[in-house]
């Protein structure tokens, strides 16, 4: 792979004291997959260097979703206006059984693409037949934190196969590909069914991404029937001995975000604040978690329960949530909801020292958002421009890893017209809805 050098951006890099400032005027200089230097602009090139001309437009980490169903943009706008109970059993468990692992794959292929005209480097996935998921990832040239859900219900050789896609595409994709085990939750996963979870964790080296108090009723009942809350649960199975994603954390209880803090080295939550909004499950203490040294990173959720793949929306509504459950404008200053929305997410994947920060030593992952756009302007603060005014289509150019996967708005690993053709032709199947045929019921 060439020296490449983006010239004369403006960087969304930490400063001397680790804080995210914008600096103007510079030079990133990428040699293989990795940042070599950020320097200002003007410095002479080595011979051979590949000059990236980026026209000042502003340079920042790939963008990291640290929750979604990808593929289920197949079944985007088909669950809407309906309670969590209904969402799950007569909605979406119901749809999931149409799909084929052909579905899945042009259903990645889809929401890859969405997320790549959006700035999303990192994706962490949670889905069925993820051989295909991984199959698309390789083509798109993006990075991904891959596993394949399972519920207690498929029995132990299905954790078995869980297990054995984690092991399969480990290192993956030239190293772009992470895995993990996912069982779906503790109200679909007995104890043994995590505690099996682990063993596997534990026998390959890997973590576990799994939904935990999702919302505060799953946590009451939990407490009703057990006097656990979720996340004690996690504890008392040994989820939280390994590396853990949690989605999404709304029921968490103060004991919790306690218990939490004491596994906070390898411990994250996954945030998908569109989704909460949208089915009314509350809001995630992303406040008490920071204060209590908990990562909290950025997601979206499925495309049914969010109906985009775009992190900018999520970063512009989870500060604004914030601020207003305080009552108080001056809760998630700009400063920290971009933290959040970059080294937050890597570290909640367990990513912190490969990416989400643009300085030397770390993978190569950088989108130039073109902030020309009216909406930005006049460019007083290009940082409240990032949190209040970014749109997905303000991304000119993704890199991942080295190598330039989108320019000027135009997809260079993948043929978008063949992907809408390819799921255009899914939409009456997919679209067909019968109750008793649902993959799992939904009762906490």
């Amino acid at each position: 792979m060439t020296d490449t050098c983006i010239r004369d951006c403006h960087a969304l890099v930490p400063d001397a004291s680790g804080a995210l400032t914008l600096a103007r005027n510079q030079d990133i200089l990428v040699r293989g997959n990795r940042i070599a230097e950020i320097r200002p602009t003007g410095s002479p090139l080595e011979p051979g260097v590949t000059v990236l001309e980026a026209n000042r437009m502003l340079a920042m980490p790939g963008l990291i979703n640290t929750h979604a169903h990808v593929p289920m943009v197949l079944f985007r706008g088909l669950a809407e206006d309906v309670p969590i109970e209904r969402w799950f059993n007569e909605f979406i468990w119901p749809l999931e059984s149409n799909l084929t692992e052909a579905d899945v794959y042009w259903g990645a292929m889809l929401g890859l693409i969405e997320m790549i005209e959006g700035g999303i480097t990192t994706v962490a996935d949670h889905y069925f037949h993820m051989d295909q998921v991984a199959r698309a990832v390789e083509e798109a040239g993006t990075r991904a934190h891959l596993g394949q859900a399972v519920f207690a219900s498929r029995g132990y050789p299905a954790l078995a196969e869980t297990a054995a896609f984690a092991e399969r595409w480990k290192g993956g994709a030239g190293g772009r590909i992470t895995t993990c085990m996912a069982p779906h939750a503790p109200y679909t996963c007995d104890d043994g069914f995590l505690r099996a979870s682990v063993g596997h964790a534990n026998r390959l080296g890997i973590g576990i991404h799994i939904h935990a108090a999702e919302e505060m009723n799953q946590t009451n009942a939990s407490v009703e029937k057990r006097g656990l809350t979720p996340i004690q649960v996690l504890r008392d199975t040994g989820i939280l001995s390994v590396p853990t994603l949690i989605a999404h954390g709304c029921g968490l209880l103060p004991q919790d975000i306690e218990l939490l803090a004491r596994h906070r080295d390898h411990v994250g939550i996954a945030h998908a604040p569109k989704t909460y909004l949208k089915l009314a499950m509350g809001i995630t203490p992303i406040r008490s978690l920071r204060k209590a040294g908990v990562a909290v990173g950025l997601a979206t959720d499925g495309a049914v329960s969010n109906n985009t793949l775009d992190i900018f929306e999520s970063l512009r509504l989870m500060t604004m949530m914030q601020k207003h459950e305080a009552m108080d404008p001056e809760v998630m200053p700009i400063p920290e909801a971009l933290d959040i929305a970059t080294r937050g997410s890597a570290t909640a994947l367990g990513l912190k020292d490969r990416i989400g920060t643009l300085a030397p030593g770390y993978q190569a992952d950088i989108i130039l958002v073109d902030t020309r756009g009216t909406h930005w302007n006049p460019p007083h603060n290009l940082m409240a421009g990032l949190v209040y005014s970014a749109r997905a289509s303000d991304v000119d150019t993704v890199m991942v890893d080295g190598r330039v996967i989108l320019r000027e708005r135009r997809l260079l690993t993948l043929d978008k017209e063949r992907v809408l053709a390819e799921v255009a032709g899914t939409m009456e199947r997919m679209a067909q809805r019968v109750p008793e045929a649902r993959i799992q019921h939904y009762k906490p």
